[in-house]
């Protein structure tokens, strides 16, 4: 079928410049084919390369994007580990890369995609481990505003050093905001917020507060008149 030869083509081209959102795509393409849907014996196969080159992609809104629509895939439920794999990149939860190792690695390390015979697959395993620890760099800042270097080392399974490193690439992407405090050896998720945004925050708690004294005033008076009327019975 040409179609297939041409993305299998592609898919060599594409993992030669190591472009592994568009690995992902050439082997949807693959996947969408009806003789490869139909086929219990290929899709299975074809789908699994599908994920793992998908997680191993940087990430940004179109890789996200995929992850969230393959993960609505019913044949996904019929790959158990893959399944596992996706839901651990698109819930706001750590994923801790010792866990990952040992979880998938079995399975993982004895495909074309990670094997451990090739110095191409084990790239990619690497890769692979980079992509979790961006992840939890992603999910800290969800939930932290303020974290101590050591405590990041604990949560990343890195050192000093390479913590550093993978955040000042995720600012830089723009994925997160972080500064360093190197003397204090804390790191702020929070963003300044501009005057402008200060204000109408301000403005907005004190209508708040104005609100909640003019019900508390309106319930007292409510009292004050229950009771003049009990007194009067």
């Amino acid at each position: 079928d040409l179609k297939l030869r041409f993305y299998e083509l592609m898919i060599q081209y594409d993992l030669h410049e190591e472009n592994f959102l568009e690995v992902c795509r050439h082997y949807n393409q693959v996947y969408t084919t009806p003789c490869i849907k139909e086929d219990a014996a290929r899709w299975p196969a074809v789908l699994q390369n599908i994920i793992l080159y998908l997680v191993l992609s940087p990430f940004d809104n179109a890789q996200s994007d995929m992850l969230h629509r393959f993960k609505q895939d019913h044949n996904l439920e019929k790959l158990e580990l893959c399944a596992q794999l996706v839901k651990s990149f698109t819930t706001v939860e750590l994923t801790r890369w010792p866990a990952v190792e040992s979880i998938y690695g079995p399975e993982f390390r004895s495909t074309d995609v990670f094997s451990a015979q090739t110095d191409d697959g084990n790239k990619r395993w690497m890769a692979l481990r980079d992509r979790v620890i961006e992840h939890n760099v992603r999910v800290i800042a969800a939930y932290y505003t303020r974290a101590t270097i050591p405590r990041l080392t604990e949560l990343l399974d890195l050192g000093a050093d390479d913590v550093e490193a993978f955040l000042s690439k995720a600012v830089v992407s723009g994925t997160i905001y972080a500064r360093v405090d190197r003397p204090a050896g804390v790191v702020s998720f929070a963003k300044p917020r501009e005057g402008e945004e200060q204000l109408n925050a301000w403005a907005s708690d004190v209508s708040k507060l104005l609100g909640l004294v003019e019900k508390t005033t309106h319930l007292i008076a409510k009292e004050e008149i229950v009771n003049k009327i009990a007194r009067a019975i």
